[in-house]
């Protein structure tokens, strides 16, 4: 895709280099759940879903939350990545995105004291062991919401074990071809419960104050960089704000990013919330680009951003004024996955579309 004459230059369709893999645009699709996955194994519609968005133009295509164990999923339906059919599953997809022109990625994740829950279109509710859920863990016993169930307190060696589970599912994901890891340190899951004070009341090395409360990440990306080659990046995704009085704030996310950004995290993905039902969100198109511009400037940081993004000339916006490095797009790409295409007409650009749909002819 190219300018065409006499219009001002596009940022959003400018490739991004990020360590030794580059982006053929600024534009990621966001990891979003599909929850149908009743053996936690990527189906025929998670290889379609995610590999019509590689057809249609993204730079970089991010699997929904991967589960690295059976007890991290949300749902029953999550997809995982702690076997070898798993992986090879997720291989073939891998491959066609790449084959597709876009960047394959992964978000590992655990859901921590959000797990064992109903899809979302069968009304939330907790999921009792009964009912085919399991025991969910956290870092402390605090339940998310009055009715859900309540967590068991980690142990440290129930760290040490998500820890390696974390960093097994790091190396699947190379094997299976994928070139960029998002590790999901928001919205109230495993790792973003440790960073907030609202979750975490632990009184050892993993809570108290914030050097404490962040240690789990921390680890967590050093577990996970062990394995991961240099040459690839590494995101992690944050709730920079739990929108709750005495919760996590913007500047916590900045001296966050600050740290990791040492360990080798390459961007922070800024989102916010979920971590307590009682947040206060105000919510309009990119509600989230004043975060990502507040962590980029000040944690010398890539970032991206989502956030109810879908107007092409907003997205472009964002990059052209320096607010973030790259856009994610998820309900949007939802309801159009050729939005890359679509936005790059609409901003005047010259499209090429993949050779076997060249003659549509309406370019």
């Amino acid at each position: 895709m190219s300018d065409r004459k006499g219009v001002h230059q596009v940022k959003l369709f400018e490739p991004i280099v990020i360590r030794e893999v580059k982006a053929r645009n600024r534009i990621m699709i966001s990891p979003m759940c599909q929850y149908c996955a009743p053996d936690a194994v990527p189906r025929e519609w998670h290889f379609v879903h995610l590999g019509s968005r590689a057809v249609g133009g993204a730079g970089i295509v991010a699997t929904e939350a991967t589960a690295i164990e059976p007890k991290g999923r949300i749902t029953p339906y999550d997809v995982g990545l702690w076997n070898d059919e798993q992986e090879a599953a997720f291989a073939r997809i891998a491959k066609f995105v790449s084959e597709a022109g876009a960047l394959p990625g992964i978000q590992l994740a655990h859901a921590g004291r959000k797990a064992s829950h109903t899809r979302p279109w069968e009304e939330r509710r907790p999921l009792l062991p009964s009912e085919g859920g399991w025991e969910v863990i956290g870092p402390s016993a605090l339940p998310w919401g009055d009715g859900d169930l309540i967590p068991r307190e980690m142990t440290g060696d129930d760290i040490d074990r998500i820890l390696a589970k974390f960093q097994m599912a790091a190396k699947r994901a190379f094997r299976a071809g994928f070139r960029v890891i998002e590790l999901h340190a928001g919205h109230g899951y495993l790792l973003q419960s440790f960073l907030s004070p609202l979750s975490n009341r632990r009184s050892d090395g993993y809570g108290g104050d914030f050097n404490g409360r962040i240690r789990f990440l921390l680890e967590t990306i050093q577990s996970v960089r062990e394995v991961w080659p240099s040459e690839l990046p590494l995101f992690v995704r944050v709730s920079s704000t739990d929108w709750a009085e005495g919760g996590w704030q913007l500047t916590d996310t900045v001296e966050l990013a600050k740290r990791i950004k040492l360990l080798g995290v390459d961007v922070i993905d800024c989102s916010s919330g979920g971590n307590v039902p009682e947040q206060e969100i105000d919510v309009y198109p990119g509600y989230h680009v004043p975060f990502a511009e507040t962590v980029k400037r000040e944690a010398g940081i890539k970032t991206a951003v989502a956030g109810l993004i879908s107007e092409p000339a907003h997205a472009d916006e964002i990059i052209t004024k320096g607010q973030a490095d790259i856009v994610a797009i998820g309900r949007i790409a939802l309801w159009d996955p050729y939005w890359p295409y679509h936005a790059a007409k609409t901003l005047n650009l010259s499209v090429s579309l993949p050779l076997q749909y060249i003659r549509s002819n309406i370019l």
